[in-house]
């Protein structure tokens, strides 16, 4: 890795209610902490990930949306967070007509690539909170990574839901000879005690095998409260099970691209 060539990895599923805000964040602190420098995206219209890191939601702007939509310049959108290495450009409701605006650009799938390597020089990774569909700014955030986390629930309608949203992406990947692969799938909401998710957990490892991170997030009270606290669960609760989750998480990312 050079300090030229940050990796660029979408956190990604078409599926709402699998953990993908929870994991781009909490896995974007683990690796700021991990001494990486980081910055964190927030792509969807709800920006959860963005009042999770403690911006009021009247204090949006500028943000994604402007960069993507209006041209205001993206070094002038990045913003610091509570936690140290760890930068924000923050989501807004802007983000909600993003398909509208980009279908009349030229090349419009490629906006979010141009514009991140603008800011190449300043991080190690880059991670993308991405909408829950494959919309335009989602086709965006699947060209401008290098790489997919693909967070989804051992439930019956998410595992369903992956099935389409990799045949969806293979179309992607041939259709506009996308450069990104697949980091790994991550197994969120993990509950033992809840009937069948043991018996659908390994299920999906069988079926995906080295494609699953041997992480699992489990169901967690210290990663429901974090939001409130706008902190990552590492430093709202930096002994819980949740925080070492993400560390080891952390720690497999690093490993699957080679950093």
């Amino acid at each position: 890795m050079t300090a030229q060539s940050p990796v660029v990895i979408a956190v990604a599923n078409n599926k709402g209610g699998v953990g993908k805000t929870t994991t781009a964040v909490s896995l974007s602190a683990a690796l700021a902490a991990a001494d990486r420098r980081v910055l964190l995206v927030d792509l969807d219209s709800q920006a959860s990930a963005s009042l999770w890191c403690g911006v009021h939601r009247g204090q949006l702007r500028p943000s994604s949306a402007s960069v993507l939509l209006n041209d205001f310049p993206i070094s002038q959108a990045v913003r610091p967070t509570n936690a140290p290495n760890l930068d924000l450009i923050t989501g807004s409701i802007e983000l909600a007509n993003a398909d509208l605006v980009l279908s009349e650009v030229k090349g419009r799938e490629l906006t979010l690539r141009h514009i991140l390597k603008q800011l190449q020089p300043k991080y190690d990774l880059i991670i993308l909170d991405c909408p829950p569909k494959l919309s335009l700014v989602g086709i965006n955030a699947l060209m401008a990574a290098d790489a997919l986390i693909i967070p989804v629930a051992p439930q019956f309608l998410a595992v369903e839901g992956l099935k389409s949203l990799l045949a969806s992406l293979e179309k992607v990947r041939t259709r506009l000879a996308t450069k990104s692969w697949i980091l790994g799938i991550l197994l969120t909401m993990v509950d033992a005690a809840a009937k069948g998710t043991i018996e659908i957990r390994d299920g999906v490892r069988a079926q995906y095998r080295d494609k699953i991170f041997h992480t699992e997030v489990g169901v967690s009270r210290s990663l429901a409260d974090a939001p409130a606290s706008a902190k990552s669960v590492l430093d709202y609760a930096p002994r819980s099970r949740a925080a070492d989750c993400f560390r080891r998480l952390a720690g497999e990312v690093l490993d699957r691209a080679q950093l």
